[in-house]
């Protein structure tokens, strides 16, 4: 979808010269309706308001872990034009393995509150908010929350993440590595040159968010990631090369980052996918928790030395 949208807004920018009002009207997203509820699936849940920057109100489903006791959390950020509720597919299990789950919306999406545009960096600005937000709930270990997003708001968890210490674990799932490399995979699609329609589009869209696209691209971000990243993508993902998935990993090894990529079947919505590899994913969570919890880690390291 995020392609779609970027289709709009090169078409936009080229009839328009690029003025704001144009680039705001092309960048709108869709404003889907939530079709499901965690109710309906069986999940204690409940709605809260979180607010966000420019005076905002984020919408979003707090799911209680079942011990009732202080558990880690997992904040689960959709894509661009989607809500909260197509991300309800991923919380089963982690609500069976025993964490807090926080299913947002962002702004101008879902029932969140509406804004003059929306941004990978507002995504981003939202999940922090997001955080501290959760981070104060007294069911929530504080010091054990994880951040989970699919799309753009895979890009943004690991955006968020590169301001931050107090994360323990990224999940990423389909990010792409660089908006620009997005445009022009776009334009090429529409048999459209970069030169002028391109540049004008770029430069005009990093304007009006504020942010130079290669100050946001995740694969500067997953450089300054400082706690563990999955990064997962289906291998037929006609939206963003699998490639792109590669290409993280080696920036963020590069770096000296605790990176690992988990290949699925599938394409761009790839969340039956993982739920298929579910068990991969809970346990690079598990293992993120324990490293930030000195008593399980010990406890874990007392198990596998009476293995050996």
């Amino acid at each position: 979808m995020i392609l779609e949208i970027l289709g709009v807004l090169a078409l936009g920018g080229l009839l328009h010269l690029g003025t704001r009002a144009a680039i705001v009207r092309s960048f709108r997203a869709p404003r889907l309706v939530h079709a499901i509820s965690p109710a309906e699936l069986g999940l204690p849940s409940r709605e809260v308001a979180i607010a966000s920057a420019n005076h905002t109100q984020l919408f979003a489903w707090l799911i209680a872990a079942p011990s009732g006791k202080p558990a880690p959390a997992v904040l689960v950020m959709h894509g661009w034009g989607a809500n909260a509720a197509l991300m309800l597919p991923s919380v089963r299990p982690l609500h069976e393995a025993g964490y807090v789950v926080l299913l947002l919306d962002a702004r101008c999406h879902g029932r969140s509150d509406d804004d003059d545009f929306s941004s990978l960096p507002r995504f981003a600005e939202d999940i922090e908010h997001a955080l501290d937000w959760l981070a104060a709930q007294p069911e929530v270990d504080p010091g054990r929350i994880a951040l989970l997003g699919h799309s753009v708001g895979a890009g943004a968890v690991l955006l968020a993440a590169s301001h931050r210490r107090d994360v323990a674990a990224v999940v990423s799932v389909s990010a792409f590595a660089h908006p620009r490399e997005v445009m022009r995979r776009l334009l090429a699609q529409h048999h459209l040159p970069f030169i002028p329609v391109g540049w004008i589009v770029l430069r005009q869209v990093q304007h009006l968010i504020g942010h130079r696209f290669d100050a946001i691209a995740p694969l500067r971000s997953i450089a300054n990631v400082h706690c563990p990243v999955l990064l997962a993508h289906g291998r037929n993902d006609a939206s963003v090369p699998f490639d792109d998935a590669r290409r993280l990993l080696a920036a963020g090894l590069e770096a000296g980052r605790q990176v690992q990529l988990l290949a699925l079947e599938g394409g761009h919505e790839v969340s039956d996918a993982l739920l298929q590899h579910e068990g991969a994913m809970l346990d690079f969570l598990a293992q993120a928790f324990a490293d930030r919890n000195p008593h399980m880690r010990d406890k874990q390291a007392g198990v596998c030395d009476a293995r050996h």
